[in-house]
C-alpha cells in the first residue's frame, strides 16, 4: 500500500518533530544533572532548535539545505510565516553550538551560555508548535483510496 503525498509529508513532520524532542529532552537533563558539560547541553538546544524549525520548513514543502544554520533556517521560514523569523532572531545565538564549537579548543560553554541556549531552544519549539498546531491537531492524514 503506498502513501499518498500528504502522509509522507506528515511523517517526516513527526519524524524532525520527535528528533527535536529528544535533543530538547538532552539538553534538560544535561542541565538538571549538572554534568558540568555545558557545551554538550548548548549543542542539543542548538540540534533541537534546527530540528523544530526543519518540521516548519517540511510542513510548507519549503527545501533546505543540510544546514545547522539557524539563521539560514529562519530565512527559509519567511517564506511561509515572516513573523516567525522576526519572533526568533534571537535564536541565531545557537547557531555556533552546531557549527563552529564542535571542536577541541574551540570555545566552550559555560552554565550561563548552556542555559541561554536551553531556553532559546524551548522559545523555537513553542513558536513552531504554535504555528503547527492547527496542522497537527487535523491527524494523520487519510489515505484517498
Amino acid at each position: 500500500m503506498s502513501r499518498t503525498r500528504e502522509q509522507v509529508i506528515w511523517d517526516f513532520v513527526q519524524g524532525w518533530l520527535k528528533k527535536a524532542e529528544g535533543d530538547l529532552r538532552a539538553s534538560e537533563v544535561m542541565m538538571r544533572a549538572d554534568l558540568e558539560d555545558w557545551f554538550a547541553a548548548a549543542f542539543h538546544a542548538q540540534q533541537a532548535a534546527e530540528k523544530f524549525l526543519k518540521a516548519f520548513l517540511v510542513r510548507h514543502q519549503i527545501p533546505f539545505p543540510k544546514t545547522h544554520d539557524i539563521v539560514q533556517l529562519l530565512n527559509l521560514t519567511a517564506k511561509a510565516d515572516r513573523s516567525l523569523k522576526l519572533e526568533l532572531g534571537a535564536a541565531a545565538m545557537l547557531t555556533p553550538f552546531g557549527v563552529e564549537f564542535r571542536y577541541p579548543g574551540e570555545e566552550v560553554a559555560d552554565r550561563e551560555m548552556a542555559e541561554h541556549a536551553f531556553q532559546e531552544a524551548k522559545r523555537v519549539k513553542e513558536a513552531v508548535l504554535k504555528r503547527l498546531q492547527p496542522y497537527l491537531n487535523k491527524g494523520h492524514p487519510k489515505s484517498g483510496s
